[in-house]
């Protein structure tokens, strides 16, 4: 059987059984497409001809071409799963990744931005040309609710409940999680309803001007135009903010476990490395201040 149809047959199951987003597929049918290149430059593309030694050598050629550790990881990860879906499926007798180890990475804390920065932004949003509620509320969700982008483009009006403060969210793998909403969120999101009042609850929350759903990439635009004025980290993507949220609440003491809930991560270990993040910080702030430092 050809690695193309194996591949094929897996997409399939990330779409239609695993229910993974759309940009999750995306990243997955890339990263193996890249491999299914490889083995048609080597000519392995009967799957019987794939072993674990034309895996090593495909992860080498990766290592030379300078990818980051952490990409061949994932790009590992996905080959993983790919393998892992033929085996169970009996396209293959044996798994060539059953016994393969990640290469060692020394873990990448994220970037983040001071809460007075995003501070900052609310207050040049007051002052923007067009639509400042917009700016505002793009930033309530993905900071002061820590939302992921995709997340905020697919909020419904009928998700967003004010009077108990609450927002009902479609998540990674179609999984529903339940965030709370702060008092100064709930105003910054009322006043953006008043003004663009929903007709029925099916609605997008956030539109643009023709009442659609807002594009990931809009988002995107708005986010890295405004931190631009307030940082200059090398970043400026929406999830800074989904960072910078999940480390100003351990910050400021909050349960790591809650944390977890309300990032909807699956497991606690993704949201530990906000930990680290936050004795990063309070390392950087003792070496600044403290007399013995």
């Amino acid at each position: 059987m050809n690695i193309d149809q194996i591949l094929e047959g897996y997409i399939i199951y990330l779409r239609n059984i695993r229910r993974y987003s759309p940009n999750t597929i995306k990243s997955y049918k890339t990263d193996l497409s890249e491999f299914t290149d490889y083995c048609n430059e080597c000519n392995k593309t009967d799957v019987s001809l794939i072993n674990e030694r034309l895996i090593k050598s495909y992860l080498m050629h990766l290592s030379e071409l300078d990818l980051e550790k952490i990409s061949i990881v994932r790009k590992l990860s996905s080959l993983r799963g790919l393998f892992k879906f033929a085996f169970k499926e009996d396209l293959i007798k044996n798994n060539p990744t059953s016994h393969l180890k990640n290469p060692r990475t020394s873990k990448k804390l994220p970037e983040i931005t001071s809460a007075e920065n995003i501070l900052k932004t609310f207050e040049l949003a007051e002052e923007a040309d067009g639509n400042p509620l917009l700016i505002k509320v793009l930033f309530e969700l993905l900071y002061g609710c820590s939302l992921r982008v995709s997340e905020v483009c697919n909020l419904k009006a009928g998700d967003v409940d004010l009077e108990k403060g609450l927002l009902r969210v479609l998540g990674k793998g179609s999984k529903t999680r339940i965030v709370p909403i702060g008092e100064q969120s709930k105003k910054n999101l009322a006043e953006y309803l008043s003004s663009f009042p929903v007709r029925n609850y099916s609605e997008p929350f956030v539109r643009n001007k023709a009442d659609k759903k807002l594009y990931e990439k809009y988002v995107y635009r708005i986010v890295n135009k405004y931190l631009s004025k307030v940082t200059d980290i090398k970043k400026k993507s929406p999830h800074i903010l989904r960072h910078s949220s999940a480390t100003h609440m351990l910050d400021k003491g909050a349960d790591l476990r809650a944390v977890k809930e309300i990032l909807g991560h699956e497991n606690l270990k993704t949201t530990q490395i906000y930990t680290h993040v936050s004795i990063e910080r309070l390392k950087q702030s003792y070496k600044k201040s403290h007399p013995k430092s």
